[in-house]
């Protein structure tokens, strides 16, 4: 007997799109049927031919909470979130107050979030020249990836020089930590800035002058150099130029662990709806060329990217329009310099994609679900479709247009640039650990879901995880739910409390010490 069975759904994974059912029990994928297998359950939900993918991870969002609310918050953040079809956000640790630069901050971060979040959620901690030593406790407080900047960014987060960053990297190097970065090279824009002032040039276009994209080349080549010189693991973030992407490219080709993302804004819109339309439309790095969106698609297309994060980064009316941090808004420098697209991301992406671009859904599987879920370390638990994974999946219709309206958006702060937007291909269902939890652009489900450190193996994990408050020990091993997590057995291992888990990722067996995995659904401990 299972608990639910997902029907009549196009099923889409990185590799194919086939017919068939699905079958959940505890949250967890649980079978995969042909159509004509008739089994039980409590709960069945017809898909009605609508394409089926794994839940979208998105690999780089600013959700402000704690200590910036005002910009946005983790419910309506996250609602946002489930309702444009991201099952998984990865939040990043710069504005908030405090920042995740140490393993309290971390823990302050899961506190403030874990009741208010409507997805499952994980942390980019912060990477700064004052906390190298602060770094493997943000591991183990559950900390994916470490974010830094070679440019000056909000307040109480130091950006790094490269000196700086070849040592963070060899820090991170020893525990097997990834490094990601923010790169503009700041005494390009700089310089650049300095010059179109003088000239008194304050307009749309000076601002996207200033910005390059030999400034993100020449910060990428470093970072890349950087990492071959270290073998650190490193993960470009948003990526805007196809010049950049392809060195990125050569250094995967040359065999260095190097992942990048790119954003849906670089996917859809051009310099050209900046200078049209100002401040909603200014982003770091700023929008290109139409050209070179084309041209930025054959990356997407070929795998380069791990992942397509909404860089979803939000501001009041008035930080865009009118005043940010006590100072008028005057020319085009000034305003906030970022956009919010988490709820419209997945949509425009399938639409630019799929029905533009006549791409194969498949894609969207690849790179927003199993290569981000890869490059993080959360495969077996996120970014696929196989037995023993989460049951997180996102619905599409094909057919179903789309138009992106203000008063639809979950956002605190209910502006966009995607706002007037329209595409064709609907998300109209988003399923988290078998719950549905949010419906044709609406919230149904239950915001309390917890962060994604919970899936690591042999981690220390948060305290509030379900079962230690249940009296596990090694005497009576247990199936155990949690999120982010196909644990199965747990037991204690000394006096500190902490936990060790078995981890179970696909059908097949083991031994690990005295414990016997006999299948993907249960474990029992081995007679001796």
């Amino acid at each position: 007997m299972f608990d639910t069975l997902i029907k009549n759904g196009k099923i889409v994974t990185a590799e194919e799109i086939y017919q068939a059912n699905i079958a959940i029990k505890d949250g967890k994928i649980a079978a995969i049927l042909a159509e004509d297998i008739a089994v039980e359950a409590d709960t069945e939900i017809d898909a009605e031919g609508n394409f089926v993918f794994p839940g979208f991870i998105d690999t780089h969002a600013h959700l402000n909470d704690p200590g910036y609310e005002w910009r946005e918050n983790y419910s309506c953040g996250t609602a946002a979130a489930a309702v444009g079809g991201y099952t998984t956000i990865i939040d990043m640790p710069v504005q908030n107050e405090p920042a995740v630069v140490n393993g309290a901050a971390a823990d302050a971060k899961i506190a403030a979030a874990k009741e208010k979040a409507y997805v499952d959620f994980a942390l980019w901690g912060g990477l700064i020249p004052e906390n190298f030593d602060c770094l493997q406790e943000m591991e183990e407080r559950g900390c994916v990836a470490f974010k830094s900047f070679v440019s000056p960014t909000s307040p109480g987060f130091s950006p790094l020089n490269y000196g700086q960053a070849y040592e963070a990297m060899q820090v991170l190097k020893q525990f097997g930590g990834k490094a990601g970065f923010h790169c503009e090279d700041f005494s390009t824009i700089v310089h650049c800035e300095k010059v179109l002032k003088q000239a008194g040039k304050t307009d749309w276009n000076a601002f996207l002058d200033s910005r390059p994209v030999v400034a993100e080349l020449i910060a990428t080549t470093a970072i890349i150099e950087l990492a071959k010189a270290t073998g650190c693991k490193v993960h470009i973030c948003h990526v805007s130029s196809p010049d950049v992407a392809q060195k990125i490219k050569e250094a995967q080709q040359e065999g260095y662990d190097i992942t990048a993302e790119t954003c849906p804004h670089y996917l859809s819109m051009s310099r050209e709806e900046v200078i049209a339309n100002g401040a909603l439309f200014k982003c770091a790095p700023p929008l290109r060329s139409r050209v070179e969106v084309e041209r930025l698609w054959d990356y997407v297309a070929d795998g380069t990217f791990s992942g397509i994060g909404s860089d979803h980064s939000p501001s009041t009316y008035e930080e865009k329009f009118v005043e940010i941090d006590g100072k008028k808004i005057e020319n085009a420098f000034d305003p906030w310099g970022g956009m919010s697209g988490l709820q419209t991301a997945v949509q425009t992406v399938f639409s630019e994609g799929c029905v533009k671009r006549n791409l194969l859904p498949t894609f969207m599987a690849d790179v927003m679900a199993k290569k981000a879920a890869k490059a993080f370390g959360i495969y077996g638990q996120k970014g696929d479709i196989k037995i023993g994974f989460d049951a997180d999946f996102v619905f599409i219709d094909p057919h179903q247009d789309w138009q992106c309206k203000a008063e639809e958006l979950y956002y605190l702060n209910k502006m966009s640039a995607f706002v007037g937007k329209s595409g064709r291909g609907a998300v109209v269902k988003t399923i988290l650990r078998g719950n549905v939890v949010a419906e044709n652009g609406k919230i149904v489900g239950r915001s309390g879901w917890t962060n994604g450190k919970e899936a690591e193996i042999d981690c220390f994990l948060p305290l509030q995880m379900p079962f230690q408050k249940r009296g596990c020990s090694t005497q009576k091993p247990f199936r155990c739910r949690a999120a982010f997590n196909p644990v199965k057995v747990v037991e204690r291992t000394g006096s500190d409390k902490r936990i060790r888990c078995i981890f179970f990722p696909e059908r097949r067996k083991f031994r690990e010490r005295n414990i016997r995995i006999t299948d993907a659904v249960c474990a029992e401990k081995r007679s001796r």
